[in-house]
């Protein structure tokens, strides 16, 4: 089972809101999913607004396997997830 760190969308529509999440790979984008990360708000006013994540979780589903979709990797890299030496992807 190959699983994934992706956004679920949760916001109605003309209000975005996603929540990072961790789930199988062949799940569709809102279904099923493993474990709730975080929130990213793309309309929040600052970055600490938007991003909002359980950094050690989301450290130790990475060195579990989980593999970032481009975008949460960026999110992630925002909130500051990567800045620990050993945990950096390629």
């Amino acid at each position: 089972m190959a699983t994934r760190i992706r956004l679920r969308r949760i916001g109605r529509k003309k209000v975005p809101l996603y929540r990072i999440v961790v789930a199988d790979q062949e799940s569709p984008r809102d279904g099923r999913f493993i474990e709730i990360l975080g929130t990213y708000n793309p309309k929040g006013q600052t970055a600490a607004d938007k991003v909002q994540v359980d950094a050690e979780k989301a450290r130790q589903w990475i060195a579990k396997g989980a593999t970032p979709s481009d975008t949460v990797q960026s999110l992630l890299k925002q909130a500051g997830v990567f800045e620990r030496a050993g945990t950096a992807t390629a």
